[in-house]
């Protein structure tokens, strides 16, 4: 979990990764330079294997994958290219305007789990 300054946020950011992964491992800092430069926001760093039960059946098959939601509504849950830019377009294009992007039928229910298990202890 990543500290931010506003813990009562309604928004949150979460990106679910493996700690055998490469690729998540080098995203990381990109995350969290992301995350110290949005402080209005809540930022969750999750190992899929780690929170196996929270995951259910979704299984992520690209890594990194990220899950953003605003109160109890995901608004986007899918893979993202490793890039600091276009992970920062992303949100600001969700904080702007909160479209409605096609998502997975599990994304509500994962964001749901992961919120009463996961996200609680931040």
């Amino acid at each position: 979990m990543l500290p931010t300054a506003d813990p009562a946020s309604a928004w949150w950011v979460i990106c679910l990764c493996a700690e055998w992964c490469g690729v998540c491992r080098e995203w990381r800092e990109a995350f969290t330079l992301t995350a110290a430069a949005h402080p209005e926001l809540r930022f969750a760093w999750v190992d899929v294997e780690d929170e196996a039960e929270a995951m259910g059946d979704v299984d992520i098959e690209t890594f990194p994958t990220l899950l953003i939601a605003h109160q109890d509504r995901p608004l986007f849950f899918g893979p993202l290219q490793p890039s600091g830019a276009q992970f920062t377009r992303l949100i600001a294009s969700l904080q702007e305007s909160s479209p409605a992007l096609a998502k997975p039928d599990e994304a509500g229910p994962l964001f749901r789990r992961l919120a009463s298990t996961v996200l609680r202890k931040s």
